[in-house]
This record gives C-alpha cells, structure tokens and sequence, in this order.
C-alpha cells in the first residue's frame, strides 16, 4: 500500500496503535509477527530514505564518502546521545551489538590472572567471544553467574553481590563483567543499573550488552547509570533498518578502547562508518516522533505485553514467567505446552521454525529455560490483543502436531 513521502506524512496526525499501523510496515498479510525482538522491522517510510539515500550515494560515492557522510554521521550521534543521555564524543555507531562487545572486550589488555565474567544467560555469540578470549594467551579466567527465571530482581541483585565478592582476587589484577541489560532468552529486564553499581564498588569494569535495551527501555541516562562500555542495536526496538548499533564509550576510557574492529583507514573508532545504514537512524528517530515519542511508544507496547501474556497463558494452559511484571518490558515470556523433559536438538528446533513460518505463517521466538519450554513474544506498536490469541491457537497445534510427529503423548 502506497503511503505519502515522509514530509508530507508527518504533516498528518499519526494513526492510533495496533492493525492501523501495518501499513507503515513491509510485512507479508499473512504473516502474524509477534517477534520484533530478534531481528526488528523497518517502517516504510525509513526504508524510502535509506532507498533514496543509496541512489545519492551513487550518484556521486567520491562525493558523499570524502564530504558529505561525516556531518550527518555526527548529526545521528547527536540525536542518539541525547536519547541515552551521553555526550556526542562518546557515542558511535557499529554493524551490532555483538561487533560492539568485541570492540570493548578485544580492547582490554588482558594479563594472567584477570577475571572475565559472563553470565549463563548471555547471548551466544558474546558467551562464545568471553570463551575465545579465555581459550588464549594470556588466559584470563572465565566465571559465570548462574541466573535461573522465574525469580526478581532483589534475588538477583542480592546474589551477584555475594557472588563477586566470593571471587579469588589478586592485587593489580582487573576483572571486567559483562551484563545484559536485557537479556535475549528469557526476554526479561535485568536490574542493570544494581549491577552496574555494584561491579564499581568492588573495582571491576561493566560492560553492558544492551541490544534490546535503545527503543524498549526508556530514560536510560547513562551519565547517570555509569557503565564502563554500553552497546545497544538499533534495529531491534528503534525502527532503523538493520542492523546498527550504537556504542557508548563514556570519556573516561576513552583510552581503552584504541582500535575499531576491524581497524579502519584512520585507526580511530570514532572516525569509522559503518555504511548508510548509520545514517537510516534520522529518518527512524523521526517516524517515532511522529508517532509520539518513546513514552507513548512503550506505553503501549508494554501494557500489550503484560496483557497477552496473561491471555496467551490462559489459551496455552500454563503461566507467564514474571506475572508480577517487575522483568518485563515490551517482551513476555511464557511458558509452552511441552514437556520439559525432551529436551532441544537442533532438529527439533528447526521442527518447531518450519511449523511456525512455513504452516501457520507466524512466529515468536521459543527457548528451553530451567527445564521448561518458553515462547518468548515481542508486544509492538502494529499488534492487538487478538494476535497474541491467535498466537495461542497456533502454538497448541504446533505443540501437538510435533508431539505427534515424536510419536510421544502430552502427559508423559
């Protein structure tokens, strides 16, 4: 469906959340998407200027690269650190998150003897980034936090204080602790700030993975919240066209971070670009302010989460894994009708992706947590409280079919 330009669109008043908004967004018809969370979705609007930009470029790229891309390059930093509040020299932009992490971890200068701290619920690729750099020379030590849902945030942050403080250090040596602010799977809202907080008092650097945090999480305030190294993608949550992150690097260490990765033409990380896609997050900055801003946009979202959890709970005959509503924010968490005790192989979760997409042409993201299946749904501003009862319907037949299809009973 066609829609008007971006300058004559924003001359109209925004539609009201829920299917009215569709239209803004490139999605199949038949597609239900109840998860944003993963990989995001691109208004219209964003991905006619990020078009429009690519044809510019291409008109004249000697032009655009040697004169024209840093100035809005640092108009977009500027736009994003008032967001989160940070200063414009402290914050630039990488291909994601995961980029990110790397840049912050591969810049410390480990020795023998530090200590490097994940937690059990930490993203893939970065668990496996604090594993690669323990694996090697000069093998720092890797420790986990074991952190297991359903539970609050009092436990958690009463548990990590005693867990750093029971660990063996030695004089001169630096332990660095990666946090997510919220987590992948479950989809939960950790108490990062608490954390954060607490990493400082005992003299160790966070770094905070927060890809899911920029467009979800508001009044974030990092000058305030006082993270060693922040990351958080863009496309998940803030309507850019993936994928982007932004990197905060607070002036403080600014000599930590020495390199990009890979190290660009000019050395520095603040000098690099990472394509037009850095520059896409102008036009999405401003599609959500049409909308009516953060607050508005999450209002919404996260009243929507909290209710279909509870209705996708009662249609699934099972419970939300936070029904207090403390961890969550626009992403819900509950549990599936499936027995805890099969447990994930990589065959049965591409079962449990062909059921989904290919048959009943929907999805939300699905994990093994604590001995129990979990669907984890992303609430946006394009969904009603209808989808998450479709979304019930579906999973009980998808649940039932694959059980089926294992030749094993509900009740064993």
């Amino acid at each position: 469906m066609a829609i008007p330009d971006s300058a004559e669109l924003y001359k109209q008043p925004p539609p009201k959340f829920g299917h009215d908004l569709l239209k803004y967004f490139a999605f199949d018809p038949e597609y239900l998407n109840l998860n944003s969370g993963s990989y995001g979705a691109t208004p219209r609007p964003v991905l006619d200027a990020v078009n429009k930009l690519a044809l510019e470029v291409e008109a004249n790229p000697d032009l655009f690269h040697r004169l024209q891309f840093q100035e809005r390059l640092i108009d977009v930093r500027r736009r994003l650190a008032q967001l989160i509040g940070a200063d414009v020299d402290e914050v630039v932009l990488v291909s994601n998150a995961s980029t990110g992490i790397n840049i912050a971890l591969r810049n410390f200068e480990w020795e023998k003897g530090d200590t490097l701290i994940a937690f059990n619920t930490t993203y893939g690729s970065v668990d496996k980034t604090v594993k690669n750099i323990g694996d090697v020379p000069p093998y720092p030590t890797i420790e986990q936090f074991v952190v297991q849902f359903p539970t609050t945030h009092k436990e958690i942050v009463a548990n990590f204080k005693e867990f750093i403080a029971a660990l063996p250090t030695a004089e001169g040596k630096k332990t660095v602790v990666v946090i997510d602010s919220i987590i992948s799977n479950p989809g939960v809202l950790l108490p990062w700030k608490e954390l954060v907080a607490i990493t400082k008092e005992v003299g160790a650097w966070s770094v905070v993975d927060a890809a899911h945090s920029i467009g979800q999480e508001t009044d974030i305030n990092l000058s305030e919240a006082q993270p060693d190294i922040w990351v958080s993608n863009c496309h998940k949550w803030l309507s850019a066209k993936r994928a982007v992150a932004v990197l905060y690097v607070p002036k403080r260490n600014h000599d930590v971070i020495k390199t990009s990765l890979p190290t660009s033409h000019s050395y520095a990380l603040w000098e690099s670009f990472t394509g037009i896609r850095s520059l896409n997050m102008a036009q999405a900055l401003d599609f959500r302010n049409w909308l009516g801003g953060e607050h508005k946009i999450n209002e919404y979202s996260h009243a929507l989460a909290l209710e279909g959890g509870k209705r996708l709970a009662e249609i699934l005959g099972t419970r939300v894994m936070d029904p207090d509503g403390e961890l969550t924010l626009n992403m819900v968490n509950v549990e599936l009708p499936f027995p805890g005790t099969i447990r994930p192989t990589e065959k049965l979760v591409v079962k449990f992706q062909r059921k989904l997409l290919e048959e009943k042409k929907a999805f939300s993201a699905f994990y093994y947590h604590n001995d129990r299946w979990w669907t984890r749904c992303s609430a946006q501003i394009w969904n009603e409280l209808e989808d998450f009862e479709k979304l019930g319907n579906i999973w009980v037949e998808a649940c039932q079919e694959i059980l089926e299809d294992l030749g094993v009973s509900q009740t064993s």
